[in-house]
């Protein structure tokens, strides 16, 4: 008896993109009980709860979030590398360009959460654990806007997931380089922002909050969705 799980193109994909159900179920949770839970808990706890839970809960919880990246981070790039060797699936396929969107989003959250988000973390926490002397309101600042922008970034990854197989288009890729080049363009300008604001700016307003960072979220879901039937979708005539 063969064990299809492993011994088949298929269910090698299967298996991987298992592993990416998990590890992205993990940060996208964590991710979400950051901006959503933990954060407005500590706005309105007292210092010393606050002081407690970022020396003992919080990096606790940021091991999970950081590692459940980097496992969706690894599997995603082998899911895309089975499905386009071993599968054989077209580079300029529907699946292929919609999942490369979701990919692009994933990739610089993810890159957020390593090279932003835990190094300025680690300030913070040695600071309430007194190990440090330095001020980390900048530091948590910077974590704070990347986080928010992953929270953003992270609800049309998911769309773009979810729309890769199970959204219907008229699909062509006439002009699928126009379409990636708008959505490389608007995730750099929301990235550099990310890395450069301040969380009292203005540039950050429209994260700031739970009910901002989910609405802006849903508006740029939405974009990204318009921009799939203007740009990925055959014109009449074609």
């Amino acid at each position: 008896m063969e064990l299809t799980l492993f011994t088949t193109t298929n269910g090698l994909y299967y298996l991987v993109k298992y592993i990416h159900f998990l590890s992205g179920v993990t940060w996208i949770g964590m991710l979400y009980y950051f901006n959503f839970v933990q954060g407005p808990f500590f706005n309105e706890t007292d210092a010393d709860t606050k002081k407690n839970a970022t020396q003992k809960l919080v990096p606790r919880a940021l091991w999970w979030f950081r590692w459940g990246a980097m496992f969706t981070f690894l599997s995603g790039i082998a899911m895309i590398a089975i499905a386009l060797g071993a599968q054989g699936i077209p580079h300029n396929s529907q699946w292929v360009v919609v999942i490369l969107v979701g990919a692009l989003f994933g990739t610089v959250m993810w890159a957020n959460v390593w090279f932003v988000i835990w190094p300025n973390q680690k300030v913070v926490i040695a600071k309430a654990k007194g190990e440090t002397t330095v001020d980390p309101a900048p530091n948590a600042n910077r974590a704070f806007v990347a986080s928010r922008t992953n929270t953003f970034f992270s609800i049309p990854m998911l769309f773009a997931m979810g729309a890769a197989r199970n959204l219907p288009l008229n699909y062509s890729p006439e002009r699928l380089r126009i379409f990636l080049g708008i959505i490389v363009l608007l995730i750099v300008i929301f990235e550099v922002n990310a890395l450069r604001a301040d969380q009292n700016g203005p540039t950050v307003k429209p994260i700031k909050t739970v009910k901002a960072v989910i609405t802006s979220g849903v508006i740029f879901a939405l974009v990204t969705y318009v921009l799939m039937e203007l740009l990925l979708v055959k014109t009449q005539g074609a």
